[in-house]
């Protein structure tokens, strides 16, 4: 290359490169990544690199001292990812309280006095304001949340994309008609899922989830005492654990009482929650129909993760990059809330 062309090269190249420097707080990942669903422009593991580099380390820290003082929260946070990004994508609409514009999702069905761990995604933001203000947005932290949770428990890691905005509105017809109820058969199951962009392999992996966490009693009593509106018990229940939970669960009343979803390591995060669906000890008909539904895929999938702890892992934290990457807000979209709870 002549001297002369080197020159002109290098002009040209520096010159683009100053007209295309992100505004602060922006990062526009330029190749984008492609995800299942097209593009995540914006997305990046890097991109509080320099606006806020410490976030993550504040997130953990306050998860530890969380999760120390009561071991549910884990697995509430990592439900609130879930919740949040199955209405309209991940953008923290879950967060937003009633207001004169906004009719919280908060009050869904699959949410009213059900959803937790507002006050730790609060106690986070509120760090983190002091640290980085107006940079972190209230979707991220919920991202961030649900791995450190996972994390802590014993699970896997990943690398998480970063730079969701938070959205302006929330749909409470949405968190009422998009989240699975605990009752889904499989074929409800898998509708739920594609309707996000997601398939029977993320569907089987990020149930695995329920090896952390409780159900209520009211989330499981059907199968105790009316599976198919005939009084009858579910049959695939194995008869140990139904006289066990029947104990807990009353045909009436006790609806508030809770059972843990895996309680072979209800506190570890491992693959003992596929075992125990192979051996009729699902708690939830939504986790037993992985199995027993009439989808070969979902059962080999549920064998081969009881079989292999590394390949749910790995498979896990893949479904979960997927679940994160649902229709962010990013760019000039959204805002970043300075309250979690409200619109700016």
């Amino acid at each position: 290359m002549s001297l002369i062309k080197l020159v002109l090269f290098l002009t040209f190249f520096l010159s683009f490169t100053f007209s295309h420097a992100h505004p602060p707080g922006f990062n526009f990942g330029w190749g984008g990544h492609h995800h299942h669903g097209g593009m995540s422009f914006g997305l990046s593991p890097q991109f509080y690199q320099f606006s806020c580099p410490q976030a993550n380390d504040i997130v953990m820290s306050v998860l530890e001292k969380a999760i120390a003082k009561d071991i549910r929260v884990a697995a509430s946070l990592l439900r609130l990812h879930f919740h949040d990004c199955f209405v309209q994508g991940c953008d923290a609409s879950i967060l937003l309280d009633d207001s004169a514009t906004i009719a919280s999702e908060k009050n869904g069905g699959p949410n009213k006095n059900s959803l937790r761990g507002f006050q730790v995604i609060d106690e986070i933001k509120s760090k983190l304001e002091q640290t980085c203000p107006h940079t972190v947005s209230c979707a991220d932290i919920v991202a961030l949340a649900a791995r450190g949770s996972t994390v802590l428990s014993g699970g896997p890691n990943w690398e998480l994309p970063l730079g969701r905005r938070d959205s302006k509105t929330a749909s409470l017809r949405g968190s009422n008609k998009n989240i699975p109820p605990p009752n889904a058969t499989i074929e409800g199951l898998l509708t739920f899922f594609k309707r996000q962009g997601l398939d029977e392999v993320d569907l089987v992996a990020l149930s695995g989830a329920h090896t952390i966490g409780v159900a209520k009693c009211a989330t499981f009593k059907q199968r105790l005492y009316n599976q198919n509106g005939n009084n009858q018990p579910d049959e695939n229940l194995e008869k140990t654990f139904y006289f066990g939970l029947k104990t807990m669960c009353p045909k009436s009343g006790g609806d508030n009482n809770i059972s843990p979803l895996d309680f072979g390591s209800p506190r570890m995060f491992d693959n003992t929650y596929y075992k125990l669906l192979l051996r009729g000890k699902g708690l939830l008909n939504s986790d037993e129909v992985l199995v027993t539904g009439n989808v070969r895929e979902t059962h080999e999938l549920v064998k081969k993760y009881a079989q292999d702890e590394s390949l749910f892992f790995e498979q896990f934290a893949l479904s979960m990059i997927k679940l994160g990457n649902l229709r962010p807000l990013t760019g000039f979209n959204g805002e970043v809330r300075k309250n979690c709870h409200r619109v700016n």
